[in-house]
């Protein structure tokens, strides 16, 4: 399958900090911990990635942990800044036989047209982008009506939780490790607030050793 990769030099408001050796980092940890990951989300994402187009605009797809929710022969224009993942992309691409339109963009300025995207996915995502309400605002401007968000994110617990005092005492060395991600948002309310004509939200919990990881929300918005 085709395989292209482009970014533009336009002067936009966000910009990715590339670090060599936690991009490196980040990059391993996601292949390494992949089995263990989808095993804890699999049943989330076959229901909230089923029946995806041919054509799937994808948000931080890191290291193409969700190609495998993909038809056979899809296409994938992934909105990637982070270049320590595009390797290990392009490879799970090759494996999965999918197409990949490679894009070195920020989520916040994906640089994609009005309403061209049937479909908009992500997991995993929207607790690091610098602005979760631009990022989701973004993605309605490139939905056309009717089309779907469809996404697994991690959430803030509820006050007074043991979760909750986790991801208060360890949100700095959490977010300098996993490169801005914050295991403090509350993105239901974000995504409910953001204009979607529709969203439905799954809340569940997971049990691991990443206590402050625990507390998700999967779901379906349209636009």
């Amino acid at each position: 399958m085709a395989d292209t990769t482009t970014a533009d030099d336009r002067t936009t408001a966000f910009e990715f900090p590339q670090h060599t050796l936690r991009g490196a980092f980040n990059a391993a940890f996601f292949r390494v911990m992949d089995p263990y990951i989808e095993h804890n989300l699999r049943r989330h994402k076959q229901r909230v990635f089923a029946d995806l187009p041919a054509e799937v605009v994808e948000i931080g797809p890191g290291v193409g942990a969700n190609l495998r929710y993909l038809t056979a022969g899809s296409r994938l224009v992934a909105v990637e800044p982070n270049r320590s993942m595009h390797g290990p992309l392009r490879d799970a691409a090759k494996r999965y036989g999918m197409g990949l339109d490679l894009r070195e963009r920020m989520a916040e300025e994906t640089g994609l047209p009005d309403s061209s995207a049937n479909s908009v996915i992500s997991s995993l995502v929207l607790c690091s982008v610098q602005d979760p309400a631009v990022v989701l605002a973004e993605i309605r401007r490139i939905l056309r009506p009717g089309g779907t968000f469809r996404f697994l994110e991690h959430v803030a617990a509820p006050d007074g939780t043991p979760t909750r005092v986790a991801q208060r005492i360890l949100r700095r060395p959490w977010a300098w490790t996993f490169e801005g991600c914050s295991c403090e948002r509350d993105l239901e309310q974000a995504v409910r607030s953001a204009g979607f004509e529709s969203v439905t939200i799954e809340r569940y919990r997971i049990r691991t050793p990443f206590l402050p990881f625990n507390t998700h929300i999967a779901g379906i918005a349209r636009a």
